[in-house]
């Protein structure tokens, strides 16, 4: 399964969001980083359907994406929006539960595998511990939590993710990564959009945008895709290894020679 996107461009209020962008994308971890406005939310919303685009061509294993109804590509694409909304009178259950609506329709009866699936989410995610509570009880970091998982319930191929380390603390932003790792090996693809380098550069693949445009596009020990990440943030940050060999982001805080 696999999402392709072919010259896209997108125009929001006048203004260019994307500007001749393509690219593919399948199994595997990916996320996607640039600076703010950098085009990186459109770019998923567009991958997701949500957004139509005024030129270009949106694929879904080689399907014209505009093609496929709402409910066959719910279950081919899961969308998790960095915001996302949700309804303080469902409790956690319930809310993951929702990831089973594009196999079961508004009327559908969940059965063992549904049931199987939700808790298997739940678990991942771990938030087992609270599924009976309320989701306007929770913090922010435990409602993106059960966000997650009922992404997870859709068991979607392919998860496309704004932003998901948003409001986690450090332990669960780590597990979250691990998690992504998982997902790869398993055989389907996650792309995440992530404004901390420090998870992004972890992934399988990195794309590194600006204004719209894909600057680079490769794996994170790449040199030239390290040479794109601090270009595109203006040398504010460099790309290091620890005495491991894993790579980290360095900010660059000491003025520069002559301020």
């Amino acid at each position: 399964m696999r999402v392709e996107a072919r010259d896209l461009h997108l125009q929001l209020g006048g203004r260019p969001v994307l500007q001749g962008l393509s690219l593919e994308l399948g199994v595997g971890w990916t996320a996607i980083v640039g600076p703010n406005g950098a085009g990186k939310s459109s770019l998923l919303r567009c991958l997701a359907g949500l957004l139509a685009p005024q030129r270009g061509e949106l694929l879904l294993a080689g399907r014209p994406l505009r093609e496929l109804p709402p409910a066959a590509r719910a279950r081919h694409l899961a969308w998790m929006a960095q915001q996302g909304e949700t309804s303080g009178e469902l409790n956690v259950r319930q809310t993951v539960q929702l990831g089973r609506l594009p196999h079961l329709g508004l009327v559908g009866m969940p059965g063992v595998h549904d049931e199987a699936v939700v808790q298997a989410a739940m678990a991942r995610t771990e938030c087992n511990a609270w599924a009976d509570r309320r989701l306007h009880e929770l913090s922010g970091g435990e409602r993106q939590r059960v966000l997650l998982a009922r992404v997870l319930a859709t068991e979607a191929p392919l998860l496309l993710l704004d932003e998901p380390t948003t409001h986690l603390d450090a332990p669960h932003q780590v597990a979250l990564a691990r998690l992504f790792r998982d997902l790869a090996r398993e055989g389907r693809g996650v792309v995440t959009v992530l404004h901390d380098l420090a998870i992004a550069l972890h992934a399988d693949r990195v794309l590194v945008m600006r204004q719209g445009r894909l600057l680079a596009d490769g794996p994170p020990r790449s040199a030239v895709l390290q040479q794109a990440l601090e270009e595109v943030f203006e040398r504010a940050i460099r790309v290091r290894r620890d005495a491991a060999g894993r790579l980290y982001p360095s900010l660059q805080l000491d003025e520069p020679e002559g301020g």
